[in-house]
């Protein structure tokens, strides 16, 4: 399991990653880049076809191996499906989570972290969100794949609140703003982002979804500062 995103370490912003870092598969043993070439490609595969569709025989077809190669990696469909829950968080925390706490404390680093979560989900489509999707997959549906997913969207939405929090004590949202309902109107927004984005094929959905952020943080702000709110960068 990944550590928890508020526990990290803010890393500089001149911190320069080595090169194995950026390319994590460099210098692995061969088994370990198998496996993690099996992963990504069982990601994409989640991605269109939910995690309930993800199998040991699909993911060994679509990598040209056999299923007997496939389950020596990972033992089992769940210990498969788990697995690809940490990768696309990995990911997540690369593209949203680590360069957002590059920012500074408070709004900038808050809206940030909405703004790269907003990028994601529009470039996820035409592919699918692992998290939206398996909250519908797995609402119900008691056990370890269920465990794994609500895990990483807590952190998530910790890491979210810790900002939120953070903003009010840098004093550019109010003393009396309720982080708990913020982070609820937000992740109102990316949930509405996909759902009229991907199911419905609305256009202009993204400016809409920055147009309902910069409402909410308008509504929080000191009533100084709030009409200095930035408006939503054009798309």
């Amino acid at each position: 399991m990944p550590l928890p995103l508020p526990t990290r370490p803010e890393p500089p912003s001149d911190r320069t990653e080595p090169a194995e870092a950026r390319h994590p598969s460099r210098g692995q043993p061969k088994g370990q880049q198998t496996r993690a070439a099996i992963l990504e490609a069982a990601l994409g595969l989640a991605s269109q076809v939910g995690l309930e569709g993800l199998s040991i025989g699909a993911l060994a077809e679509v990598m040209q191996m056999s299923k007997s190669g496939v389950f020596a990696h990972f033992g089992s469909r769940e210990e498969l499906q788990i697995s690809v829950i940490r990768e696309y968080h990995n990911k997540f925390e690369e593209e949203v989570f680590h360069p957002s706490i590059r920012e500074p404390r408070g709004l900038p680093r808050l809206r940030s972290m909405f703004e790269r979560w907003v990028k994601r989900v529009s470039v996820e489509i035409d592919s699918g969100c692992i998290y939206i999707s398996g909250a519908v997959e797995f609402d119900d549906r008691p056990g370890p794949v269920r465990d794994a997913l609500a895990s990483m969207v807590r952190t998530w939405h910790h890491a979210l609140e810790r900002a939120i929090r953070m903003a009010i004590k840098e004093g550019h949202l109010r003393a009396d703003a309720d982080p708990m309902q913020m982070l609820f109107e937000i992740h109102g927004l990316i949930l509405a982002l996909h759902h009229d984005a991907r199911f419905m094929r609305h256009s202009g959905t993204t400016q809409r979804a920055m147009r309902g952020f910069e409402r909410i943080l308008s509504d929080h702000m000191p009533a100084a500062a709030a009409p200095r709110a930035r408006p939503a960068p054009a798309h």
